[in-house]
């Protein structure tokens, strides 16, 4: 199997670190009471004291960076949930608001949480933005949506939004490009999703329930896996855990520039976002165990 490269390596410790930092917002209670006030449904309920989102205001307000589009457009970004659940989420959402006030409303819970957690200026907040800054400045938007309609929200007010922000876009260029990976493999949604549950060391048809494809549809997913030998016996095959390797080194290659234009600076960053992301999982603000934790400890084993 092909090892990651030095660069594969800076670029998924990035990724790791972002992770809690930006992917709080889906966890941010003070986000579920902003959802709230614009007739969205509540946490539906806590899994291991994070609260989770409510389904409807998780697709419009991280959607609302693409504008007021239909549930089509959305699934097609987000490219791993059923867009029969997609759909009528996003139709419901639209009825209740208008992209501009869910995103602003997505902004201020995020914003909220990082200060609850973190304080107002957390010691290296200006720096962190410019680091983030800068690794954003080589990416081009070219065939990622999310990336690009992150490009075209403002930054917030306050050094902590504005890194926020930054990150963010940065986590979806990664998710866009994660995406061109797996569909350039020849894979779709329910197969990748299960493969990925077995790169990160998971069981079967365990996370990919998240996304809310019926049993009909994984059942024909490992079918076709199993078919084109990339599965056997509900494990992988050698093919198959070199092929959804390939996937994830594809997608730092997509991601090399931010290391690049980081440079020597990215163990700075990183001695900075470590420690916030493990406050912010602490304070049951981000899952104890994210897809890059589970990545991670996978390779360990």
């Amino acid at each position: 199997m092909t090892e990651p490269s030095t660069t594969s390596k800076a670029v998924r410790r990035l990724a790791a670190a972002l992770e809690p930092f930006t992917g709080q917002v889906y966890f941010s209670p003070e986000c579920h009471a902003e959802y709230e006030k614009l007739g969205f449904g509540p946490s539906p309920g806590e899994f291991g004291g994070v609260q989770m989102p409510d389904g409807s205001a998780y697709f419009c307000s991280r959607g609302s960076c693409l504008g007021q589009v239909p549930g089509e457009l959305v699934a097609a970004a987000f490219a791993v949930f059923n867009p029969a659940v997609v759909l009528p989420a996003v139709a419901h959402g639209w009825s209740l608001t208008d992209a501009e006030t869910i995103e602003s409303a997505r902004t201020r819970g995020a914003v909220a949480q990082l200060e609850r957690i973190l304080g107002p200026a957390p010691k290296g907040v200006h720096r962190v933005g410019e680091l983030l800054g800068r690794a954003g400045e080589p990416l081009r938007p070219e065939g990622r949506p999310l990336y690009a309609g992150m490009l075209a929200r403002d930054l917030p007010d306050g050094a902590l939004g504005a890194a926020w922000r930054l990150g963010d876009r940065l986590r979806e260029f990664r998710g866009d490009s994660h995406t061109a990976a797996w569909t350039s493999a020849g894979l779709d949604a329910t197969e990748i999703g299960l493969l990925s549950e077995l790169y990160w060391g998971l069981p079967l048809r365990t996370y990919i329930r998240t996304r809310a494809w019926s049993d009909a549809e994984l059942d024909a997913a490992e079918e076709r896996l199993v078919a084109r030998g990339l599965l056997a016996g509900g494990s992988f095959t050698p093919t198959g855990r070199e092929l959804r390797e390939n996937v994830e080194l594809s997608t730092d290659v997509q991601c090399a520039p931010m290391a690049a234009a980081l440079a020597e600076d990215l163990d700075e960053l990183l001695s900075i976002l470590e420690p916030w992301g493990a406050a912010i999982r602490a304070a049951k603000g981000y899952p104890a165990s994210g897809p890059h934790d589970l990545a991670e400890a996978a390779a360990i084993r």
